[in-house]
């Protein structure tokens, strides 16, 4: 029974969002699509257990759930050229029409996933309501499931879920891919929420764990989707390219004891190297692609020669930096420029970083920011400052919220007092 609901679990996760994007199209309502496609799986939760689990389970849930939106296009007396077209069928053998209406529709399911991303961060919903929404819809993630992995009550995602289908359904967002330009503003909120989700896995911001590896494969699932999709954009396969390569480091940034390894002190044989050629190529691509590279093409890009990089040794500071000086023109950010200057203090000494982050410090923005104190700790310790490199540290330490983090902080801050 256990093995037979995992399974289930696993089916789903990997179905639902080809379903319910076949739902949404049929019914032009993304809330009714999830709870069809989430009667489908009650369906199997009941059946498979006994019966077993079909051949083709992705193949039994699409034709449960359309039966059942079949019934509810009958009952609202939508679509009625369908209903005569298929009306034989479904007095005949309702189950083969059913299989043949999903036949009908396969060859527009890469459309239907497609039209479902750009949905789920449509621009009339919070950011917040994005994430929800999308790991709902195209990640499998139960409410539960997503409460758990961004520290919030369960009823609060619950609610953001709710009003989201609620705002869609009143702002009568259509199903369909946005034109032209609007196309491309919503590739940035669709590519920024995916983001998202991968740096709350990759660094908790919260917690007492140092990575959610869920969130990370989740995010990287839906990029890949997204890279298949919309295969000529070229920061599509840019932040398919810093997923990968970011997520080949987890098994070695995670010591024995769950506590956070830096990047110089990891061990890079423990390098997932499958996932850095993956990346590789992703990058490659993108840049294939033509024009300028894109804010997470240069990311990528700066990622990459980290993990070209047998040592810490051999790492292209200067091209880091200079990567890092094309982003800060391109997306130019407080959190990129405290990024340049580690890169400058690693090509040119820890005074030229350090000038940057005081003027950072002066200017103000990343005042509660944890790592603006945790880098200038860091330059500090180098340049034989130590009193004041601890108080940093410190200050770093009483500012982050994750468990993980605040140790090795306060681990750092004690080892300048030695």
């Amino acid at each position: 029974m256990r093995d037979t609901h995992g399974a289930i679990d696993a089916v789903w996760r990997i179905e639902s969002p080809r379903l319910i994007a076949g739902l949404a199209r049929m019914l032009r309502d993304v809330g009714l699509a999830e709870e069809l496609a989430q009667d489908a799986l009650v369906a199997a939760l009941e059946r498979w257990p006994e019966a077993g689990i079909p051949d083709n389970p992705g193949a039994w849930l699409m034709a449960t759930a359309k039966n059942r939106a079949l019934d509810e296009l009958r009952r609202r007396k939508r679509l009625e050229r369908k209903h005569e077209e298929l009306g034989h069928l479904l007095e005949a053998d309702r189950d083969a029409a059913a299989l043949d209406l999903e036949a009908a529709l396969d060859d527009e399911v890469g459309d239907d996933l497609l039209r479902l991303v750009f949905i789920s961060c449509h621009p009339v919903l919070s950011p917040e309501a994005r994430i929800a929404l999308t790991l709902r819809l195209l990640g499998g993630l139960t409410t539960e499931e997503i409460a758990r992995a961004f520290l919030v009550p369960e009823p609060t995602v619950a609610q953001r879920i709710v009003r989201a289908k609620r705002t869609l359904a009143e702002a009568r967002v259509p199903f369909e891919l946005p034109p032209g330009e609007e196309l491309a503003a919503r590739l940035s909120s669709v590519l920024e929420v995916v983001y998202l989700v991968f740096n709350e896995g990759y660094s908790a911001t919260a917690g007492d764990d140092w990575l959610r590896p869920a969130l990370c494969e989740d995010a990287l699932r839906l990029g890949r989707i997204l890279a298949e999709l919309a295969a000529e954009e070229p920061e599509v396969h840019g932040l398919v390219a810093l997923m990968e390569i970011q997520a080949s480091r987890a098994k070695a940034r995670v010591g024995a004891s769950g506590e956070p390894v830096l990047l110089f002190e990891q061990n890079r044989a423990l390098w997932d190297h499958l996932l850095i050629r993956r990346g590789l190529a992703a990058l490659e691509r993108a840049e294939s692609l033509g024009g300028a590279l894109g804010p997470y093409a240069l990311q990528a890009a700066i990622a990459a020669c980290h993990a070209r990089a047998r040592s810490p040794e051999e790492t292209e500071w200067p091209r880091i930096a200079a990567l890092y000086d094309a982003l800060a023109q391109l997306a130019p950010s407080p959190v990129v420029e405290l990024n340049r200057a580690v890169a400058l203090s690693m090509a040119f000494g820890p005074a030229a970083g350090l000038e940057l982050v005081d003027a950072l410090v002066a200017e103000g923005s990343l005042e509660d920011y944890h790592l603006l104190p945790s880098v200038r700790g860091d330059l500090l310790a180098k340049l034989g400052r130590f009193d004041e490199a601890r108080a940093e540290l410190e200050r770093a330490a009483s500012l982050t919220r994750n468990a993980r983090e605040r140790t090795l902080l306060l681990e750092r801050a004690s080892a300048c007092r030695r």
